[in-house]
């Protein structure tokens, strides 16, 4: 039997949300209707062709989805009319005279709804991939739509060859008859015959009542039957039965092999393993380290069938890697790092998660609980494994670097051991400012320096922070270097624990802050690693830098005792985890500095920032809201952009499309800006930048940000 839970939860290791998606299609079709006839968009100079595509307000079209899904359901269910009308109200005074109808068809929903979600697709087809090396972000959403590709795709991996004869259908979705024809015919031509479809009257109610059954379930299997003295025992409860197949696969723990020959894995997890069941590899031991970074690397199987506690080399097909466990597991109190001996115990939770737990052989009471996501799959990044085991004890720590450059960088970190080391060597100042250069020699441009060579250089300066104030050129030289090695902040396995480290530093200062440039680099390290603090960390080092930048303006000479104006500003704009009023303030201030003729250039790209639709890290409601930030955009309205491309840069990020309507920029506006940027002959990248959703180029990004990001980073945005 087929349990096609269409209608929403996970299915084929993606989210799917069926109905949903259904509704936003509608009302995709229909926006231009409203959009276009409401009167929103001013008459323009311009071709229409050359226009942002008419939109309506986000809570406007939260209005229309919801309407859409009313109409779907009706123009779906038996006896449909053969249209419905979509209406949405006005707002305020001018309620019923904004108030638009639209037309829905039945032929529109059974080609939008029908057609493209459930498609007549043959067994072989298999559901479209998104192109390029995007990062995973949130919840994972398909790029393709078509449920049926999906399905096809399940088929192929779980039923061995055997189609489903008998149709189980969950979701509100298969309330519409038009949606059950066509996945059974579907299913039929698949498999030669129709296949049975069992009644379900109310297949919206599957998740309420396949979880009460589970709970019921579950109390009536651990309830014992006790009685008190004197008294008659308690009648036997009805057992509620359970049904589950255990594990779909089975989870192997990767272990380090030796060069040239396949990598070993030890079974974790058989295939088949109920929930709650815990498993002790008894015949096993391990050597946990504690208090420094360790990583673990999972892969799963689909096939074949394995014991736990069994070792066998990942070769074959049917091999998926998941997401790795990277971690700094605490060491007992008082002590920085320990070693400790474990057994491993797994268990697979109710709600789908693999819980690994390293329980000490000597103490049994302590443990330490690894909770692996095992959803979807995950590519390497070229770190080498942080685990080992043999029937005696082994190392569970890695080393993370670079494959290309790996035999260099012992070298590397020899060179900088002797600028930071424990043993105070005769080094010359000139030979601690050069540590940059040299290490480049070494390794090659720091450009180029990726995500693991980065992470693995930070690790070592961390480790030597204590001697990074023997002298100034020592501190500046760190400062600059590690904020280099740790940018942005986040992005790699450990940055979080990273970024709580090198926050530990920041009470402390600098140890010479006589010296104008220390103070420099360290708004600059700040800056390089603002995406990874949170916003109480960022609070405390805005008020310190804008308290800095104040005195520094006021200075009659204008000579910075607190570093660089320039980039304190940068690091100001630089805080996005900030409530975004902080900003708005901030940038009004820097506007009455741009009245002044002596004003930097830096500051239109620090209003950019602060006003920017696109954050780096920070989610999206940190970000200034359109009617702040218009504010901002009229500023820069304002300038002559031939004569100043700073602004025209900074009206781009104010400007830029999401595609998110709570933070877009009411289309009139950005039909403004790009009547301007026509006009000036903006580069083409740029205006397609505010035209429509479009990904930053490598130049502006590292424009936008004030730095490249390590190659092997991707922005969402």
């Amino acid at each position: 039997a087929a349990n096609a839970g269409v209608g929403g939860g996970f299915f084929n290791g993606l989210l799917m949300l069926g109905g949903d998606n259904m509704d936003l299609a509608l009302a995709y079709l229909l926006e231009p209707q409203f959009a276009g006839d409401g009167g929103h968009l001013p008459a323009a100079r311009l071709p229409a062709a050359r226009l942002p595509a008419a939109r309506l307000p986000a809570a406007r079209f939260a209005q229309l989805v919801q309407r859409c899904r009313q109409a779907k359901e009706l123009l779906l269910a038996d006896g449909a009319p053969d249209s419905a009308a979509v209406t949405l109200l006005g707002t305020g005074s001018r309620m019923l005279a904004q108030t638009h109808t639209a037309t829905l068809t039945r032929a529109q929903v059974l080609q939008c709804v029908v057609e493209g979600f459930l498609p007549q697709v043959s067994i072989g087809d298999r559901p479209a991939r998104r192109q390029g090396a995007l990062r995973g972000l949130g919840l994972p959403y398909p790029a393709d739509a078509a449920i049926t590709r999906h399905l096809a795709q399940f088929l192929a991996q779980h039923a061995g060859g055997d189609l489903p004869d008998t149709l189980l259908l969950n979701g509100g979705v298969f309330h519409a008859p038009a949606l059950v024809q066509r996945l059974t015919e579907v299913l039929a031509h698949w498999r030669g015959a129709p296949p049975r479809v069992l009644h379900n009257p109310h297949p919206d109610w599957a998740v309420a009542r396949g979880a009460a059954a589970y709970g019921l379930a579950q109390h009536s299997s651990s309830n014992t039957h006790t009685t008190q003295s004197g008294q008659a025992p308690a009648a036997p409860k009805t057992i509620v039965p359970r049904i589950g197949g255990g594990s779909a696969r089975s989870y192997w723990l990767v272990l380090p092999g030796k060069a040239g020959t396949a990598p070993q894995g030890i079974c974790l997890l058989p295939r088949g393993t109920e929930e709650g069941v815990r498993l002790v590899l008894t015949s096993r031991r391990f050597a946990l380290r504690l208090g420094q970074a360790v990583r673990f690397a999972l892969v799963a199987r689909s096939q074949g069938q394995a014991q736990a506690g069994q070792i066998a080399p990942l070769e074959g097909d049917g091999w998926a890697e998941l997401p790795p466990l990277a971690t700094v597991l605490p060491a007992p109190e008082g002590r920085a790092t320990a070693q400790v001996e474990v057994q491993l115990q797994a268990c697979m939770t109710e709600v789908g998660t693999l819980e690994v737990r390293c329980v000490a052989t000597q103490e049994a009471d302590q443990s330490w609980l690894l909770p692996f996501a095992v959803r979807g799959a995950a590519g390497t990044d070229g770190a080498s494994k942080s685990i080992a085991a043999s029937a005696e004890s082994e190392s569970v720590s890695g080393q993370k670097g670079s494959e290309g450059k790996a035999s260099r960088l012992p070298q590397a970190l020899a060179l900088i051991d002797r600028i930071f080391g424990t043993q105070a060597q005769d080094v010359a100042p000139r030979e601690v400012r050069q540590l940059r250069q040299s290490l480049e020699k070494i390794l090659g441009p720091r450009a180029g320096w990726d995500v693991a060579l980065l992470r693995a250089l930070f690790d070592a300066l961390l480790a030597r922070a204590r001697r990074r104030r023997r002298t100034p050129e020592h501190e500046r030289t760190w400062l600059n270097l590690a904020g280099w090695c740790l940018r942005p902040g986040v992005g790699a396995e450990l940055d979080a624990w990273r970024i709580a480290q090198v926050w530990q530093l920041y009470p402390q200062g600098l140890g010479h802050g006589q010296d104008a440039a220390n103070w420099t680099e360290w708004w600059v390290f700040w800056r390089r690693v603002a995406a990874g603090l949170d916003e109480a960390q960022q609070m405390q080092v805005l008020e310190a830098v804008a308290g800095c930048m104040q005195k520094t303006v006021q200075r009659s000479q204008g000579k910075a005792a607190w570093g660089s104006y320039d980039d304190m500003l940068r690091l100001f704009a630089a805080m996005e985890a900030v409530p975004w009023q902080y900003r708005q303030e901030m940038g009004q201030w820097m506007l009455q500095r741009l009245l002044r003729p002596d004003e930097s250039a830096q500051t239109w790209w620090a209003i950019g920032r602060l006003a920017a639709r696109q954050p780096l890290a920070a989610n999206a409601h940190r970000v200034m809201p359109p009617e702040a930030a218009a504010e901002f955009l009229h500023a820069t309205l304002r300038e002559d952009w031939r004569h100043n491309e700073h602004a025209l840069f900074a009206a781009v990020q104010i400007a830029r499309m999401t595609g998110d309507r709570a933070r877009d920029l009411p289309d009139a506006l950005r039909t403004e800006v790009l009547e301007k940027m026509r006009a000036t002959h903006a580069p083409a990248r740029w205006i397609a930048l505010v035209e429509q959703p479009t990904a930053m180029e490598a130049e502006d990004q590292q424009r936008s940000l004030g730095d490249s990001l390590p190659p092997g980073l991707v922005l969402v945005g």
